[in-house]
C-alpha cells in the first residue's frame, strides 16, 4: 500500500464519522437552530458578534490548528507510523472533536460563558477557581513560548517576517472594507485573497532581514520581534474581534487551505512509497535522544489532531460568542477537529517516505521534516521545490502566529474571570442553585478593566519568554494540555449526566484521558528530578490540581446519584434554556 492510498482511505473514514458520529451527537445534545444564540442575545460588538459560518470555521479551525497537527504526529513517528495513525484516527473521532463540540454547544447554551463558568455550575465555586487558575498556567506558558517560537522564526527565516507583517496590516483594512464601506465577503474576499499569496511572494523576494540589514546579533534581533509580539498580541487581545483577530484568520486560513489543498494533491500525484517502519517497539529513541515508552508518550506527543484541552477554552472562550445560528455548531465544533486530524494524518504521510535514518535526520525538526516531504512530493505537480517548502514553512508560521493571539485572548478572558465574586451556591438540600450577580468592588474593577488583563497576561508572558523559562517547561506541556481536555471531559461528563443522557460517551475516554496525562506528568517528574527543578515544581503543581479537581468531581457525582438524578436534574439547566 502507497501513501496516497492510505491517506484516501483516512479521508473517508473521517467523512463518514463526521456524519455518523457527528449527526450522532447533534441529537444527543439536541441541537436546535430556532435556539436563539448568545451572538445575537449578548451583542456587544466587541466579544459578542454574529459571524458567518465560513468566517468562524477560518478562525477557529486557524486558532486551534497552529504547529500541534504536524510537530505531534512526527515527534510519535520515532515510535513507527502505525501507532500514531491509530491514535489520529480513534482519538480524533471519538475523543478530540467530540470534546471539541461538546465544549462549544456548552458554552453557547450558558450565555457564551467559559468552560470554567459552567464548572461552577456543576462542581461550585473551588471547582471553577482551580480550574481557572490551571489553564491560566498553562495560557500564560502557550504564549510565552509561542512568542519565543515565532521570534526566533522572524530571525531565521526573514521572509516568513515579511509576509506575517504584511498579514497582521491585511487584517484591519479588510474589516473597514467589509464593516464600514459594507463591502459584501465574498467581493473583498476576490481582492484580499489573492494579495494574501502575493504576500507569501514578497516576503520571499523581500526577506525582512534585520541582522544583515543592521548589523546586529541574533540575540538582539530576537529580542526585537518579542516586544513587537508583545505589542501586536496586546491589541489583538483588546481590540474588537471584528476589526483584527477576525479578519486575520480568515485571510489567513486561506492560506492553511492552499496548504492542505498543495498537500493533498502532491501526495495523490506523487503516491510515495511507505519506507518508514511501521512499528518500532514499545520502546524508541525520539527526537531529544532519550529512550522512551511508547505508553503514555504516543498520547502527549499527538495532542492536537487527537485530542487537545486548549480546544475547549479556544471553543468556549471566542468562538461560542460568535457563533450564529446552532445549525453551525456541528461544522465549526466537530468538523474543524476532523479537519485537524486530517492535518495529521498528512504530516505522517509527509515522514513516511523517508527511510528511518533519513527521518532521523531531519525528525527533530517537525516543521521542517514536514515541508521537506509536502515540497518533495510537489515536484510530481512541476512545481519547484525550493518555493514549495518556502511556502509551506510561511503557512506553518501563519497559522502559529494564529494561535499566538487566540491564546493571548483567551488568557486575558481567565483572568478577568478570576476575580469574579461566585454565582452559585448550596441550598439547604446541597444543590447548585444561581444567585443575583453582586456589584463588583473597586478593586475587581480595576484588575478585571480588559487593558489592565491585557497588560498582565502580556507581562506575565513575556517576562517567561524573555528569560528564557518557557521553553525549559515545554516537556510538561503536552502533559498539562492533555490534562486539560480530560478535565474538560470531566465536566462534559456530570453535564451529560445530570442531563440524564449517555453520559458514558464522555465518561469513557475523560478515564482514558486522565490516566495518560496523569501517567504522563509522573513520568516527567521522575525522568527529572534532581534535574530540572522548574519541570519538577510544574509536574507536582499540576498533579495536586488534577487531585484536587478529581476529589470534588467526585463529590458531585456521588451526591447526584444519592438524590435521584431525574429528580434533581432540573436545578442544572442551562441558561439558555430558561
Amino acid at each position: 500500500m502507497t501513501g496516497s492510498v492510505l491517506f484516501c482511505i483516512c479521508l473517508c473514514y473521517f467523512v463518514v464519522a463526521y456524519y455518523v458520529y457527528g449527526g450522532f451527537l447533534k441529537r444527543v445534545f439536541a441541537v436546535d437552530p430556532k435556539r436563539p444564540t448568545p451572538a445575537h442575545t449578548n451583542f456587544d460588538g466587541i466579544d459578542y458578534v454574529p459571524t458567518p459560518r465560513f468566517v468562524l470555521i477560518g478562525h477557529h479551525f486557524a486558532s486551534i490548528a497552529g504547529p500541534g497537527p504536524i510537530v505531534g504526529p512526527i515527534m510519535a513517528a520515532y515510535f513507527g507510523w502505525l501507532p500514531a495513525l491509530m491514535w489520529i484516527l480513534i482519538g480524533c473521532v471519538f475523543i478530540g472533536a467530540f470534546h471539541d463540540f461538546a465544549a462549544l454547544v456548552i458554552s453557547v447554551r450558558n450565555k457564551g460563558r467559559s468552560i470554567s463558568y459552567v464548572m461552577e455550575r456543576l462542581m461550585g465555586y473551588t471547582g471553577r477557581q482551580l480550574f481557572l487558575v490551571f489553564c491560566l498556567a498553562c495560557l500564560v506558558l502557550i504564549v510565552a513560548i509561542f512568542v519565543l517560537l515565532v521570534a526566533n522564526m522572524f530571525v531565521q527565516i526573514p521572509s516568513v517576517t515579511t509576509a506575517s507583517l504584511i498579514f497582521i496590516f491585511m487584517a484591519p483594512l479588510f474589516a473597514v472594507v467589509t464593516n464600514i464601506f459594507k463591502v459584501r465577503l465574498r467581493n473583498a474576499s476576490f481582492v484580499f485573497v489573492p494579495m494574501v499569496f502575493i504576500s507569501v511572494y514578497l516576503g520571499a523576494a523581500f526577506p525582512l532581514d534585520l541582522v544583515t540589514a543592521f548589523a546586529l546579533d541574533t540575540k538582539t534581533v530576537q529580542l526585537i520581534w518579542i516586544v513587537v509580539l508583545a505589542i501586536y498580541i496586546f491589541a489583538a487581545s483588546v481590540v474588537p474581534v471584528q476589526w483584527l483577530l477576525q479578519p486575520r484568520d480568515y485571510l489567513n486560513s486561506y492560506l492553511l487551505y492552499a496548504m492542505l489543498a498543495l498537500g493533498l494533491v502532491s501526495i495523490l500525484a506523487y503516491n510515495p512509497e511507505i519506507k518508514l517502519d511501521s512499528f518500532v517497539g514499545m520502546q524508541a529513541i525520539v527526537a531529544d535522544g532519550s529512550l522512551t515508552s511508547i505508553v503514555p508518550a504516543l498520547f502527549i506527543f499527538v495532542a492536537c489532531g487527537a485530542c487537545s484541552g486548549f480546544h475547549s477554552l479556544v471553543a468556549s472562550g471566542t468562538t461560542s460568542k460568535q457563533i450564529n445560528s446552532e445549525k453551525d455548531l456541528l461544522a465549526i465544533g466537530y468538523g474543524s477537529m476532523i479537519l485537524e486530524g486530517v492535518l495529521g494524518v498528512m504530516a505522517l504521510v509527509a515522514v513516511m517516505s523517508m527511510d528511518m535514518e533519513q527521518f532521523r535526520q531531519i525528525g527533530a525538526n517537525q516543521p521542517l521534516a514536514f515541508a521537506t516531504g509536502i515540497a518533495s512530493f510537489s515536484q510530481a505537480l512541476g512545481i519547484n521545490v525550493e518555493y514549495a517548502k518556502i511556502f509551506i514553512s510561511l503557512a506553518i508560521a501563519a497559522f502559529m502566529l494564529t494561535s499566538l493571539d487566540t491564546a493571548t485572548r483567551l488568557a486575558r478572558f481567565l483572568w478577568q474571570e478570576l476575580f469574579l465574586p461566585r454565582s452559585m451556591k448550596k441550598d439547604e438540600s446541597g444543590n447548585l442553585v444561581e444567585i443575583a450577580p453582586k456589584s463588583k468592588t473597586a478593586w475587581q474593577s480595576f484588575i478585571t478593566n480588559t487593558i489592565v488583563a491585557a497588560v498582565i497576561i502580556v507581562g506575565l508572558s513575556m517576562l517567561m519568554a524573555m528569560t528564557g523559562q518557557a521553553a525549559s517547561i515545554w516537556p510538561i506541556f503536552g502533559a498539562s494540555n492533555q490534562l486539560m481536555a480530560a478535565l474538560t471531559l470531566l465536566t462534559i461528563t456530570l453535564y451529560l449526566l445530570l442531563k440524564n443522557t449517555r453520559w458514558y460517551i464522555a465518561f469513557v475516554p475523560m478515564v482514558f484521558m486522565l490516566v495518560m496525562s496523569i501517567w504522563g506528568i509522573i513520568s516527567v517528574i521522575s525522568t527529572q528530578w534532581g534535574n530540572s527543578a522548574i519541570l519538577v515544581s510544574s509536574g507536582i503543581f499540576l498533579l495536586c490540581m488534577a487531585i484536587l479537581m478529581v476529589s470534588v468531581a467526585l463529590s458531585v457525582m456521588l451526591h447526584q446519584f444519592k438524590q435521584r438524578i431525574n429528580g434533581i436534574a432540573s436545578n442544572y439547566v442551562d441558561l439558555a434554556d430558561q
